[in-house]
């Protein structure tokens, strides 16, 4: 009995450690802030040359879009999915709402966001995506007080970066009202999501599946299968498993039988 005792104290930390030490030694994801405000202060450039306040450019509802222009991975399907949405909206980008691209590469220019601009109104026919589509970039500082405040947090690998799938969306105050993951949304969850944000209503993230399971391998050129992450999980559940087995083994042998 003692034993078993043992082994079930022994699965219970790995429970509660191994979850820890994930996060103690990689923070990327996305820890959602509903309700909280943009700072003031946060100063970035946008495609215009021009050093803006970016909470006081919010002044309808917003969605914000963090990326790297020379992303090799889904930056460009995230950018493609948002191009894609707008269009079959019949919500009117520059009217209803607006949009923003934030570059948290601190490397990136003004330049580079221009020509990324470029890409992007040309896709959209639906809308002032000339003046409703703003891209922006900024120095370290600030980019890294805009996404501590939005809860984003990215992981730099060699010249490159592993991060999440992740529009958000503002209130004209500048309150942070939703999160949408992945690279694909429907024109109904940007409706719904843009409706509420200009009603200052916040909503809980129903799909909270990011594409997190793939790494960004620098010397590959390519995104990979995460197997840390994967397995970590299949661990917890193995673990939780076999207390269970243990757990109800020891019970069944106390249990007397009835002759």
């Amino acid at each position: 009995m003692n034993i078993l005792k043992l082994l079930q104290t022994f699965i219970l930390l790995v429970f509660l450690w191994f979850p820890y030490h994930i996060l103690a030694q990689d923070e990327l994801g996305v820890y959602e802030k509903l309700d909280q405000y943009l700072q003031d202060g946060i100063v970035l450039t946008d495609d215009q040359f021009q050093k803006v306040d970016i909470a006081a450019e919010v002044k309808m509802p917003t969605v914000i879009a963090m990326v790297y222009y020379e992303c090799p991975g889904i930056c460009t399907p995230l950018m493609n999915g948002l191009s894609e949405v707008i269009n079959k909206s019949d919500l009117e980008l520059n009217k209803d709402y607006q949009v923003f691209t934030i570059s948290f590469d601190h490397r990136e220019n003004t330049s580079l966001a221009r020509n990324k601009k470029k890409t992007y109104v040309n896709l959209v026919k639906h809308g002032d995506a000339e003046n409703g589509w703003r891209f922006f970039t900024g120095d370290s500082l600030m980019i890294a007080r805009f996404l501590d405040n939005v809860g984003y947090h990215v992981k730099q690998e060699g010249e490159e970066y592993i991060h999440p799938a992740t529009l958000l969306v503002l209130s004209p105050e500048g309150k942070i009202t939703r999160y949408l993951h992945g690279t694909y949304f429907l024109p109904f969850d940007l409706k719904m999501a843009v409706v509420e944000a200009g009603l200052g209503k916040s909503g809980p993230t129903i799909n909270k599946v990011l594409d997190f399971c793939f790494s960004y391998d620098p010397e590959g050129k390519k995104y990979v299968f995460n197997t840390t992450k994967i397995s970590g999980v299949v661990i917890l559940l193995a673990a939780l498993g076999f207390l269970w087995f243990l757990i109800r083994s020891s019970k069944q042998k106390r249990t007397p039988k009835i002759l």
